[in-house]
């Protein structure tokens, strides 16, 4: 055992370590089961009370995630004490993903509720060893969030005690106060988090969610096809959700964004934006599997409704990814406007019947090459005016310029934003 101090946040080489690869993985089990839980919802056509379950849970399972991922980048030691209290957080997601199907199906929110406040109470501990460990300004932002922590879970004892109808106002209360906690508890003393370290980490969940969303739409075609003898009406699905997800993986992944959060606004806002960028990404792997459904016969819903569960968080991600990543990496109107319109054509596919999924996926495939081309013809005439400016002025030793938001102080991200631009979609 050692004290539990802050690690530098320039520290040279640092990455995820192989407790932090467990912890994302045990978590997407849970996620796993809402997406399952997400399904049978809207099969059943109970999409809107399917999807506040799906929101409420999945913000339990992304806050206590997300939560862990900032301190870790901030506090880990990884000594005997650090492994035992992650490992018990890991059982309390699970712990939440046994119950997810009674919290859908029953309305029954015990599991759910414990599994949470086995996570929370875990991590508070861990701030409190933080303040053991801390003195002055650091050990006062370890007691706020282990206060913070502890008294939001007070507040979500009314998902036991409230009426069926008064919890979706309370989850409506208790998002906002869980989500003021590391504002509140940072003011003045913000953690030393580790910025390539957070990116990093952000994009090995990012990963693990799609393929998640791929695993669960492979087995719904394949169940398909075995049971329903169904390829020809299947195949289009199954191109078109794989075309989703290879260009939700690239245009992730396009863009250095540890070179964006240089500040804690700036990462607070692209932290809490995430939220939707993973719900939708499991939210796809759901519509694929009730697009499939609806394709055989086996869910009660209109094409246009199986059409929409693809398309929409389709949209959603692309508009998140573009707000959080993107949009600090292009250069000119054009750039700055493929995701948003991919985002909007990909909503008009919805009404393309049963070639909707595949038309979304081309549309999405589309962007990426769009995107990809015009960085390339940026880059080409970049080139061409660093030769004619070396030409011109030959005692004069010039190079090619930064990309434009590299001289943004605003955005932070100094020469990765040069490198981001140069395959930005």
């Amino acid at each position: 055992m050692r004290k539990l101090t802050a690690r530098g946040k320039g520290e040279a080489h640092r990455v995820a370590s192989p407790l932090e690869l467990f912890f994302d993985l045990c978590f997407v089990v849970a996620i796993a089961q809402a997406g399952v839980q997400l399904v049978h919802a809207v099969a059943e056509s109970h999409a809107g009370e399917g999807i506040l379950n799906y929101a409420m849970v999945f913000f339990a399972i992304w806050w206590a995630w997300m939560n862990f991922t900032w301190f870790a980048s901030a506090y880990d030691n990884d000594d005997a004490l650090y492994r035992v209290v992650t490992l018990v957080q890991i059982a309390g997601v699970l712990v939440l993903a046994a119950g997810v199907s009674r919290a859908f199906e029953d309305h029954e929110f015990l599991a759910v509720w414990l599994g949470y406040v086995i996570m929370r109470v875990a991590m508070s501990s861990q701030w409190l060893r933080v303040a053991l460990s801390t003195e002055g300004a650091e050990r006062r932002t370890a007691l706020r969030y282990a206060g913070g922590v502890l008294l939001c879970q007070v507040g979500w004892l009314g998902l036991l005690i409230l009426p069926e109808g008064g919890r979706a106002w309370l989850f409506l209360v208790m998002v906002p106060l869980e989500m003021c906690v590391p504002p509140f508890a940072e003011r003045g003393h913000p953690t030393s988090w580790h910025p390539h370290h957070i990116a990093e980490r952000y994009g090995l969940f990012t990963i693990i969610v799609l393929g998640e969303t791929i695993a669960a739409a492979t087995v719904a075609v394949k169940t398909g096809i075995d049971e329903n003898d169904a390829l020809g009406e299947l195949l289009p699905i199954a191109i078109g959700g794989l075309l989703i997800v290879f260009a939700a993986w690239w245009i992730y992944f396009v863009v250095p964004i540890h070179g964006h959060l240089r500040s804690s606004r700036q990462a607070f806002l692209w932290g809490y934006g995430h939220y939707a960028v993973f719900a939708s990404a499991a939210a796809i792997g759901a519509g694929l599997e009730v697009a499939v459904e609806q394709a055989v016969g086996q869910a009660h819903l209109s094409t246009l409704a199986a059409s929409a569960a693809v398309t929409l968080p389709t949209a959603l991600y692309l508009l998140t990814v573009w707000v959080l990543h993107s949009r600090h990496f292009k250069v000119g109107l054009a750039q700055q406007a493929v995701l948003p319109v991919t985002a909007l054509l990909v909503i008009c596919c919805t009404f393309v019947g049963e070639w909707a999924v595949l038309a979304a996926g081309l549309v999405s495939a589309l962007a990426v090459a769009t995107g990809s081309t015009l960085t390339a013809r940026m880059l080409a005439r970049t080139a061409r005016d660093s030769r004619g400016s070396q030409g011109s002025e030959p005692g004069s030793s010039s190079s090619a310029p930064d990309a434009p938001d590299s001289e943004d102080p605003e955005d932070g991200s100094g020469d990765d934003s040069a490198e981001g631009s140069r395959f930005a979609v």
